[in-house]
């Protein structure tokens, strides 16, 4: 009796451990991916400058320690003349430049290369909020992120928010559905196999349209990991717990990497 007990506990405690790797990362993937473990904060901006840059990169350099992750922010966008040999995910945010002006693009030339080579390679991409509102003449970059900012109604107002309904470790401990004070991208351009985690309610801005408008989504894309959402606009989102959860979430999922327990 004994014996089968013991063998028993073995087998759940296997069981438990596969079922939160499985959580975290996908099956086939080295947790330690080759040693890589900076998250590279790009806050560089050549578009409209959000004042919620500074607090959203001090909260994301955060999670990046508590995971056990190395933060680096730069506001050089030089960095990418150099190797990510290092860099495990690379956080975008809201890194604008102007739609009608290609000449405030800066990946340009063989900094594409390095950031395709990088996402192809495996790495991971966490996209804020103006991240969707930039480099609108490079459209492999339009297609990563899955989506380009259209416009937004006026203003900050509070909107309804629903979580969908599958698994995902972005949504750990999301209410099913919420208020929140933003400002509401729409998007133009979104890809065929965007499946949104987050959707707000555009009736509940005054808005015409759908109760499912996507705002935040996970995806791979060409070998890499993307997870965007268009939360984030003000200073306050980055002291709500529940976007700061949000966000921790897409970071470990887009990383590939275990939450440290």
């Amino acid at each position: 009796m004994a014996k089968a007990l013991t063998r028993l506990a073995t087998f759940a405690v296997a069981a438990l451990t596969f079922w939160s790797v499985s959580w975290w990362a996908s099956p086939g993937v080295a947790l330690d991916k080759g040693g890589r473990r900076t998250v590279l904060i790009v806050t560089h901006t050549t578009g409209y400058r959000h004042a919620s840059i500074e607090p959203a990169a001090q909260a994301i350099a955060e999670m990046a320690r508590q995971a056990g992750l190395e933060p680096e922010q730069v506001a050089d966008p030089s960095r990418f003349d150099r190797p990510l040999d290092t860099v495990r995910l690379i956080a975008f945010v809201s890194t604008t430049t102007r739609r009608k002006d290609v000449s405030t693009e800066w990946l340009v030339g063989p900094r594409r290369d390095v950031l395709q080579a990088f996402v192809r390679g495996g790495g991971g991409v966490l996209g804020i909020h103006g991240a969707a509102d930039s480099h609108y003449g490079w459209p492999w970059y339009g297609s990563m992120i899955g989506a380009r900012f259209a416009r937004h109604p006026a203003g900050t107002p509070e909107g309804e928010l629903a979580r969908t309904k599958g698994r995902h470790v972005a949504l750990k401990g999301m209410p099913r559905r919420f208020r929140h004070v933003d400002e509401w991208y729409w998007f133009t351009d979104m890809a065929a196999d965007i499946r949104p985690l987050v959707t707000l309610s555009a009736r509940s801005i005054g808005e015409e349209g759908s109760d499912h408008h996507p705002v935040s989504w996970a995806r791979e894309f060409e070998g890499g990991r993307v997870f965007y959402t268009s939360l984030g606009h003000t200073e306050a989102a980055w002291h709500d717990p529940v976007v700061l959860e949000h966000v921790r979430g897409g970071l470990l999922w887009a990383a590939r990497y275990p939450a440290r327990q």
